[in-house]
């Protein structure tokens, strides 16, 4: 696996992520369990999605 997340989107990633599952432990809808895909593409720095369609976030 290559890296296909950059910086900035790696943060917003985690920080969404962080954000929807401590909503969903807080009492929120089932579905903020969701966060869950955007924090592991963010601390992996891959993103499957990103591989099938050739789009690379990450400086050069």
């Amino acid at each position: 696996m290559k890296s296909n997340v950059g910086a900035v989107d790696k943060w917003l990633r985690i920080a969404v992520g962080l954000l929807l599952i401590v909503w969903a432990v807080a009492g929120g809808p089932v579905w903020a369990w969701i966060g869950v895909v955007p924090l592991a593409t963010g601390l992996f720095n891959f993103c499957p999605l990103y591989a099938l369609i050739g789009a690379n976030t990450c400086k050069r």
